[in-house]
């Protein structure tokens, strides 16, 4: 029953997406089927996960062809790892989505562009093909891509041309380096390239594809200098979507940068690794120092994503057991962290009017619990004790230190510190000074309220319990660390411990 469930992740967001189809015309529906699929598929993540922390690496061969000829699925701790955040974080949005999505785009499919984005998510977590990874990555361009345009509006339609236009230059990158990788090595399975890469003729060549791909997931991931895009694009949509966005998208660039250089690209790590940990502090950098400009609350959260990208790049620069684990964990806590901070400016905007920062004010007095809602993912943003972010950022300083890695270290505490600046800007701002205007009470039935306020509650104690509660899952996160750092495993795994 265990590798049955490797399909989970795809089957379920498919079947609910079909049904939403058959639904088209019955909203209602849509919500429940929303809210039970993404449920679903959060426990079949669970479920996976606990299979693959007692039993080791699982895959699937689709249509029992032998590897290396067939479509391999494989789930190691990291891809369990994120299916179960992917599958928590779309649960929590499409709570949300029952009383924040207007009429007029659920009409227009926001629900089955919704599960359709989250296939191609999940399938890039669980691939075990290079050409497959393409494949789920342009299944998710196109469902965010209709997702971001959605409703039609002016500034809608600008920020997906430049979102799309940035990530179809990604797509014929990647698919260039794919090309290359294979005339080069006659094979697009990973765990098959993983052994053919080590005996290669042309390391030389072998750099440059790395590098290749180095790029094409720079641009989904939004890294420093091709970040350009996001800032661009995700303030024009719903919240609602740059919430989904925020938490899975550039998540999955990330991811692919882990996967392949960890199981893939280990040929020359002094150079590749050193880049990616340049790059990572860039990104930092360049993220928080946008963020600081900005008033707009959307595009000063879109900057700090590009910010937090930093942080992960960080971990796989470093390249040891503790800086993965410290990046699995961040992983984690900044896409709950930035999630939540969004959806809370979707109800500043609702009560407030507004996403300038200059136009709001009066919330700590007005709503209380909802400056308690912003201050807790904000500080662990900063990196405050005792939330999550305080404990990754301790861990990847920890790793660094180690390594002797004294510039990154003094970067990633600068950043933080301007971090901290960036959350006390929106706290001063839309919570502190005094209101300009009487804020409005949230509308809608009583239902609607309550699926707009329960997402940021809990996701504020999930932030909370990240860091009370940071051993376990930080154990966690060493376990699928050594799994990375072990790509003999992942090999053994796909080829049933022959090669």
């Amino acid at each position: 029953m265990g590798d049955y469930l490797v399909l989970f992740p795809l089957i379920v967001p498919l079947f609910f997406a079909i049904l939403s189809l058959f639904a088209w015309r019955a909203i209602t529906w849509q919500r429940g089927l929303a809210v039970v699929g993404t449920l679903i598929l959060f426990s079949s993540g669970i479920a996976l996960l606990d299979v693959v922390i007692h039993e080791g690496i699982r895959t699937v061969q689709i249509g029992n062809w032998p590897p290396p000829y067939g479509i391999s699925l494989v789930v190691d701790a990291f891809s369990a790892f994120m299916v179960v955040i992917a599958g928590g974080l779309a649960f929590l949005i499409a709570v949300f989505s029952l009383g924040s999505m207007d009429e007029a785009r659920l009409r227009y499919g926001f629900y089955p562009l919704f599960f359709v984005l989250l296939m191609g998510v999940c399938g890039a977590f669980i691939t075990g093909d290079i050409f497959n990874l393409y494949v789920w990555f342009e299944v998710m361009l196109m469902a965010s891509f209709v997702l971001m345009a959605l409703g039609g509006e002016r500034a809608q339609l600008e920020g997906a041309l430049k979102y799309v236009i940035l990530n179809l230059l990604s797509s014929a990158l990647f698919l260039s380096a794919t090309a290359v990788l294979y005339s080069l090595t006659g094979t697009l399975n990973m765990a098959d390239l993983s052994i053919r890469l080590r005996t290669t003729i042309a390391p030389d060549l072998v750099t440059t594809v790395a590098v290749m791909y180095l790029i094409a997931f720079s641009i989904k991931a939004a890294v420093f200098p091709l970040f350009f895009w996001l800032p661009a694009s995700y303030h024009t949509p719903p919240v609602t979507v740059t919430a989904l966005f925020s938490g899975l998208l550039t998540k999955v660039g990330v991811y692919a940068l882990i996967r392949v250089f960890t199981l893939l690209f280990l040929a020359d790590v002094a150079f590749t690794h050193t880049l990616i940990l340049a790059l990572g502090g860039f990104t930092m950098v360049t993220g928080v120092l946008g963020a600081a400009a900005q008033y707009d609350i959307r595009r000063l959260l879109s900057f700090h994503i590009i910010s937090q990208i930093g942080y992960l790049l960080m971990g796989l620069g470093l390249f040891t057991q503790s800086a993965l684990a410290a990046t699995l964990y961040f992983m984690v806590h900044v896409i709950i962290a930035k999630a939540v901070l969004f959806l809370i400016a979707e109800l500043l905007y609702r009560m407030g009017g507004s996403f300038d920062l200059r136009h709001l004010g009066g919330f700590y007095r007005a709503y209380p619990w909802l400056a308690l809602g912003f201050l807790l993912p904000a500080l662990s943003l900063a990196g405050v004790p005792p939330l999550s972010g305080f404990f990754g950022k301790l861990a990847l300083v920890q790793a660094g230190l180690v390594e002797g890695q004294f510039v990154i270290v003094g970067v990633s505490l600068a950043v933080s510190l301007l971090t901290l600046f960036s959350m006390t800007k929106i706290w001063n701002e839309a919570f502190w000074k005094p209101a300009s205007k009487e804020l409005r009470s949230l509308s809608g039935s009583t239902g609607q309220r309550m699926a707009l306020i329960l997402p940021i509650v809990l996701m504020g104690l999930i932030t909370l319990g990240l860091g009370l509660g940071a051993e376990p899952v930080y154990a966690l996160a060493q376990q699928a660390a050594a799994q990375l750092l072990d790509p003999g495993a992942y090999v053994a795994a796909v080829f049933g411990g022959l090669p």
